[in-house]
Order: structure tokens, then sequence, then C-alpha cells
């Protein structure tokens, strides 16, 4: 039998955190390559330092987007986040780039004469979870650790509040009673900040924002809540320590709640099912939950290279349900087409939407106008129910 009172714990990570300037530094050039052409196809792994950036990986794709354009939007990105520090800025780091034309042998496993035949542009298993305890469908603490950091940047790119910098951390820890979460047991944040900042002054302001995410009654005791519990955080981003894309999985999905296949996101181009897949398994649990068919769901997909169709599809609803899970499958089959070019056409993953999904999560965002965030929007409801009837 499974823990009905526990106490459950998930971090978060701003845009200036050293991983994450990575992950939008890779969405940005795959964002470039999908806005000069939607069937580009895009491997892009970056690496920071002290004042250093490299980019790494595979591309084919327009030739406009050339050596000198990765070099200037990996800039454009790391002032975007705010980096004007003497050991990281955005104009004076030196860039290196060794991106190169995409291996003519993952191409040919991908790429074919008819859109319907398109393989998966790789093996591997994909998740995606929806739950029931917050209104985004999300599970509450990495819901809260990301909104924290959020709307710390939100406030900091307003200038609303200067003092803080472009680097944090945000932890949440939730006790659950009956298998709810019910209060905050203990709240971290981190944060960089300028060198005249006080401690008080920047722990007055971690509070101002975790009372604003927390529902009412949920803060923490004193005791139990930290803020930058070192003392001082004035030197981050890469010039405190090294990043690469890809390292914050967890932080990208549910925070540890739920399980995950092992692929990171960002960096890749949408024929890449690490990516669309796991969009495509959240849109299917979360409009699942949203249905009323069960509190929790987690969606497995299974690929292989250059296969068009899924090996395998998996509904789980934890015990939660009022439907048969084989009938679920059968009806996920028939209300969207999951192969790689099906969930392309589905979700419309071709444009450049990426970078935006690069910090604060993937999952749990509004769908906006553009179609970024497409896979959180619940226009599958009604044929699943009609599925089902």
């Amino acid at each position: 039998m499974s823990h009905r009172n526990y106490l459950f714990t998930s971090e978060s990570v701003s845009e200036g955190h050293p991983d994450k300037v990575c992950d939008q530094i890779s969405d940005a050039v795959v964002d470039a390559f999908l806005a000069a052409d939607p069937g580009s196809r895009v491997a892009c792994e970056t690496a920071v330092t002290t004042n250093r950036i490299i980019l790494l990986g595979e591309t084919k794709g327009p030739e406009e987007i050339d050596h000198d354009t990765l070099v200037r939007l990996a800039r454009e990105t790391v002032r975007e986040i705010g980096y004007e520090q003497a050991g990281f800025h955005w104009r004076d780091a030196e860039v290196s780039c060794y991106v190169h034309e995409q291996s003519a042998d993952i191409a040919m496993g991908v790429d074919r004469d008819k859109e319907e035949d398109q393989g998966a542009g790789d093996q591997g298993i994909m998740f995606g979870y929806a739950c029931n305890e917050t209104d985004s469908l999300m599970p509450a603490p990495i819901d809260y650790a990301n909104k924290i950091l959020l709307n710390m940047s939100k406030a900091r790119h307003s200038g609303r509040i200067p003092e803080l910098g472009p680097d944090a951390k945000s932890q949440v820890t939730l006790e659950y009673e009956d298998g709810r979460p019910v209060r905050a047991q203990s709240v971290v944040v981190s944060t960089q900040h300028t060198e005249e900042a006080t401690n008080e002054r920047v722990r007055e302001i971690a509070r101002s924002f975790v009372e604003e995410v927390l529902p009412p009654g949920w803060m923490p005791d004193e005791a139990h809540f930290y803020v930058n519990p070192t003392g001082r955080f004035v030197i981050g981003g890469p010039e405190g320590d090294a990043g690469l894309t890809g390292r914050k999985v967890i932080v990208d999905t549910y925070g540890g709640a739920a399980l995950h296949g092992g692929g990171a996101f960002s960096g890749k181009d949408p024929s890449k099912v690490d990516r669309s897949a796991a969009y495509a398994a959240r849109y299917v649990a979360k409009n699942v939950v949203a249905a009323g068919l069960a509190e929790k769901c987690t969606i497995q997909l299974a690929y292989a290279i250059g296969v068009a169709k899924p090996l395998a599809i998996y509904a789980d609803l934890h015990g939660t349900g009022n439907v048969d899970e084989l009938k679920l499958d059968a009806a996920i089959r028939e209300v969207i087409d999951l192969s790689p070019r099906g969930i392309f056409n589905h979700l419309q993953l071709g444009r450049p939407i990426y970078k935006r999904t690069a910090a604060y999560g993937h999952f749990g965002r509004d769908p906006e106008p553009d179609g970024g965030f497409s896979w959180e929007k619940l226009d599958l409801v009604e044929p699943l129910k009609a599925a089902l009837s």
C-alpha cells in the first residue's frame, strides 16, 4: 500500500542557473532553425563556465543559420537573462561554436518521402503525468517551486526589485495527509543578490514571493523558512559554477513526483521523441485528468529510431480511475495519432516556441496564442469521453 501521510519535496532553478543558461542557448538555436525552416533538424548542446560559452552538436537546415548567427544567439540569450558580471558577461565571454551538419545515417532513418512514414529521431521511452493537486494539474511541490522563481524573475526584469541577480533556486517540501497536500513543511530560497543587499533584505524579498504563491495559511514557521542558508550569494551563474544542457530534467518535468524517461528536452527539434513524445504524453495525461477519468494519470510511450508508430502505449491511473485502463489505452489511440509526424501536426510543433520552455518548467504553463505550450491545451477532454462512451 502506498503512503497516504508523508512529506514530498521538489526543487526548481531560475533562468540564470548555469545549466538553465545552457538549456536556453540550445533552445534559441532550435528556434532559429525552425523559424527559418520548420523541417530543420537540430541537436545542440551548450556548456558554460567563467566567461566561456561552448556550442556543439549537429544540424540540418538553412545555410543562413551559420557560425556567426549561432554565436550571436548565444550572446543575445545571456544578455536577456541579465548577465553583466566580470566573470560572465554577454559581451565579453568567449564563444566557441562546434556545431556541424547532421549525420546522414540519422537523417536516413528519420526523413521519408511520405510525411506519415517519418520515423522517430531516436529510440527511447517517454512519460507524461498529471494530477488534480493544482489548477495546472501538476504536482503541487514543483508547481509552487517554479512559480516562486518565475515571479522573482519577472520582478527582477521589470526593475521592481533591483537587488536580485539572475541565479536562484527554490525548494518546497509539502506535508501530505490522506494523499493530499495540506501545508508547507519547509521552503528554501537561494537567490543571487547585489553586494549591497543585506541578508535581512533578501529574506524579506524571498518571503514576499513565497507568500504570494503558497495557498493562504501554508507558510512554514521561521525555523523552516531558509533563505540563502550560507549567508551570501553575490557571485552566481557560470562565474561560480559550470553548466551543461540537459542536467535539470526533473526540474523540467514533475519535480520527482512522476517517472521520467531519461531524455532531456532542450536543444532538440521536435522530430526527437525525447521532446515531442514527452510533450504528447503530458498532453494526454492532462486531458485524462481534466476529463474526470482519474485523479492521477501516467502515460508511457515507447519508440524505435526510424519507426513511425509507437511500440507501446501504457496508461496507469494509480488506482484513482473510474475507467478501465485497457479501454483507455484504446481510446487514446483513437483520439490522437502518436507517431512522430502525428504529434508534430497535432500539437503544431514546427514553430519557434522552445526557448521559453527552457526555464520554469516545460509543463504546467498556460497555452499561448502563438502555439507555445500547445501540449497544455484541454481539447482532448470531449474526444476522450466520447471514445469511452
